[in-house]
């Protein structure tokens, strides 16, 4: 009876060793869908500018997965997605007979600039995830271009409120991101490496040098 039981015991053990094995040697893929939410700063402001209200962003897409190592704590990531961003200030432009020109004015209820782009991530992925395991630490750092599709300026005052599409930005875009959280919840950062402007936009004979600087959180979801 004995030998009856060791014989059917025996090839089952074997089996699920190799079971485990081969689970913790397969490869797998962290693809996931991102949704972000920002506050964005201004960076390298021309004399006598400043920002007001609440600058804010929003992202979303979705980051393809390619792990690097067996074990899959290494990886690249590339991703597209969607954004829109809004940048509030006393700057304000105007728009007559086709031509924009921009002035400061603090006597204005609000002035804002709002962009939307198509967004292209690339990260280099740490984590220490496992194939069972889908809470952990991580580390995402890379960079991200993007395209502006459109972008719209708006001022607001007591007596009037007017808005148009502002073509004086620069519609490539890129610059440098990090993310770092554990699970769903991560802290998330973009600097810019170009200019909000495209160098032909000026205030005060000053050229418009803004910089973006987002930071905010960000969500992944598998």
């Amino acid at each position: 009876m004995r030998f009856v039981l060791l014989f059917i015991l025996l090839p089952l053990s074997f089996f699920g060793q190799d079971a485990n094995d081969s689970l913790r040697s397969q490869r797998y893929f962290e693809d996931q869908f991102y949704l972000g939410l920002s506050y964005n700063f201004l960076l390298n402001h021309p004399e006598g500018s400043n920002q007001r209200n609440l600058s804010y962003g929003l992202q979303a897409g979705l980051i393809k997965d390619i792990p690097l190592n067996r074990s899959g704590t290494k990886s690249i990531g590339i991703g597209a997605g969607l954004a829109l961003n809004s940048y509030y200030s006393n700057l304000v432009a105007n728009l007559s007979n086709d031509e924009i020109t921009y002035s400061i004015n603090d006597n204005i209820t609000r002035s804002k600039l709002e962009t939307h782009l198509i967004e292209f991530p690339l990260e280099f992925r740490w984590r220490n995830s496992t194939i069972e395991e889908y809470k952990f630490w991580r580390i995402y750092t890379g960079i991200k271009a993007a395209y502006i599709v459109g972008a719209r300026s708006k001022f607001v005052s007591d007596t009037t409120s007017d808005g148009f599409y502002n073509t004086d930005l620069s519609r490539f875009q890129y610059g440098l991101t990090l993310s770092f959280g554990y699970n769903t919840f991560n802290l998330n950062a973009y600097y810019a490496l170009t200019d909000l402007f495209n160098g032909s936009a000026t205030v005060n004979g000053e050229v418009l040098q803004y910089r973006p600087l987002r930071i905010g959180l960000i969500f992944y979801i598998l």
